[in-house]
């Protein structure tokens, strides 16, 4: 490999102005820099965890060839990811002579603020939308505002004025859009294929160059904090005040940001996000499309990874138990060598994983389900959208001819240390017909494989009950109950 050039800055985009710095913490966060040392504040701090959407920023990336601007948690949002980006805030929103922007101008005349503190988040959120949608159906309006909430002024009157941002003008004419072209020559001319290393010692940050430049750097640095999406690390930093430097940010880093299908195998690079995988998963997979929806906010979405989720290994991580019901494998890589394993196999007990020293993860590969496969995955919250998961089953379900279960794996989130195999359930069904007598008694077995424990979002009784009852669910929607098991309010309406 040839050597790789180190550039000491990261180098980005704010608003208008090109930005170099060569002093940056590695945990230092976007919405404390704006604040603090660039008196922007009109981009808020309300819980520091990704949750209330106040911070909102948008952050424009290349992504295949195109600039996109996405909504981002700016307190969760660290300064070594940005480089290469376009920032812009609040108060970059401009039109021509004094009038306020089309969605600032809808927001005022609909009624859509009241104290006003969130606000600006809510603004940028439908600035994101916008752009790339200037006539969203509500549903799309309510889906970019999941990240979003206001205590005082109510919903309905900020989705009257996202259904009319666009009679205030067009987004094809938006500033933003207008200088596209520019922005890209710019950040093009900051993307120079150079690592980026900032800080010395243990307070170092490293932006590698691209995937390989990562495996050589991990080699010599094998005990740094590497960064994806930061929605989980950022919350290390801003509620539990842990040190995670050495960093390593690999977000949007060549070699590990694309994903394809070949041979019914969709292959999914570690830096993928959830914003970037939902359309191809989505299609391939529909059961993963509402799930996905229900990951965070958009905010969140736009950031987070699921190669970040599972090399995370949380027990309550939403996309490790439907790729282990699906038979997913994962490829992990130390240097130049790589080995796949099976997803399930990667989880050995609450916070270890089968990773060595070194070794990072590349990539996942999920198998499309063969047709007639039946496939569903349900969570449960405490509330319906933007919430942890309190329990999440996963089901993927063969049957034989002679509608006996050929082949069933049912994979459980929030039910054991890991992301956990339901083997005795499992070993209940298999060969058995699939009938609801078969289903019931298959039910038992559930205290076999799963001791769950009582914490703030469930007791350990509920979690029982609600595991069963997702095997139950998944049985009526298999032999085709015409009661409706759920219900959207668009449908109900």
């Amino acid at each position: 490999m040839a050597k790789v050039r180190i550039r000491n800055e990261i180098r980005f985009i704010l608003n208008g102005e090109d930005v170099a710095l060569t002093t940056v913490a590695p945990d230092a966060t976007l919405l404390d820099w704006l604040r603090l040392n660039r008196a922007l504040r009109g981009t808020k701090e309300g819980c520091a965890e990704g949750d209330c959407g106040a911070c909102t920023v948008l952050v424009g990336r290349f992504s295949a060839g195109r600039l996109i601007y996405e909504s981002v948690n700016a307190c969760i949002r660290f300064l070594g990811s940005l480089d290469g980006t376009h920032v812009v805030t609040v108060e970059h929103l401009r039109c021509d002579g004094d009038r306020l922007h089309p969605v600032q101008q809808a927001m005022v005349d609909f009624h859509g603020s009241q104290c006003g503190f969130c606000t600006p988040g809510f603004v940028m959120s439908l600035y994101a939308l916008w752009m790339r949608s200037p006539e969203p159906s509500d549903a799309a309006i309510e889906k970019a505002l999941q990240g979003n909430l206001c205590r005082c002024t109510g919903y309905e009157a900020i989705v009257r004025a996202a259904r009319a941002i666009s009679s205030y003008g067009k987004a094809a004419k938006d500033p933003l859009a207008a200088e596209r072209k520019a922005i890209m020559i710019r950040l093009a001319a900051m993307r120079d294929g150079s690592r980026v290393e900032i800080g010395a010692g243990k307070q170092r940050l490293v932006v590698p160059a691209d995937a390989d430049d990562l495996a050589s750097v991990l080699d010599k640095e094998p005990g740094a904090t590497i960064i994806a999406g930061s929605t989980d690390v950022g919350l290390w930093v801003t509620k539990h005040m842990r040190d995670i430097a050495p960093a390593i940010f690999i977000g949007n880093l060549e070699g590990l940001c694309t994903i394809s299908e070949e041979n019914g195998v969709i292959s999914i690079g570690a830096g993928v996000t959830y914003s970037d995988a939902f359309a191809l998963l989505s299609k391939r997979i529909p059961a993963l499309g509402p799930l996905f929806d229900r990951i965070g906010g958009d905010q969140v979405r736009n950031m987070g990874t699921i190669g970040g989720n599972i090399a995370n290994g949380s027990p309550i991580g939403d996309t490790p138990p439907p790729l282990i019901a699906l038979g997913a494998q994962l490829t992990l890589r130390r240097g130049k060598k790589r080995r796949t394993i099976p997803l399930e196999d990667f989880f050995i007990a609450y916070g270890k994983q089968d990773r060595l020293s070194g070794e990072f993860v590349e990539a996942v590969h999920v198998p499309v389900p063969a047709k007639g496969t039946k496939f569903a995955v349900y969570k449960i919250t405490k509330r319906r959208d933007e919430d942890i998961t309190a329990a999440l089953g996963a089901f993927c379900l063969t049957l034989a001819k002679d509608g006996s279960v050929a082949d069933i794996r049912i994979a459980y989130g929030g039910m054991a240390a890991t992301p956990k195999r339901a083997f005795a359930v499992e070993k209940a069904l298999l060969g058995k017909p699939w009938t609801e007598a078969t289903v019931e008694a298959a039910m038992a077995e559930y205290a076999r494989d799963f001791t769950p424990l009582t914490d703030m979002r469930a007791s350990a009784e509920y979690r029982a009950l609600a595991a069963r009852n997702l095997l139950l669910r998944f049985f009526a929607e298999t032999t085709g109950t015409k009661a409706p098991i759920q219900v959207s309010r668009y449908e109900a309406a």
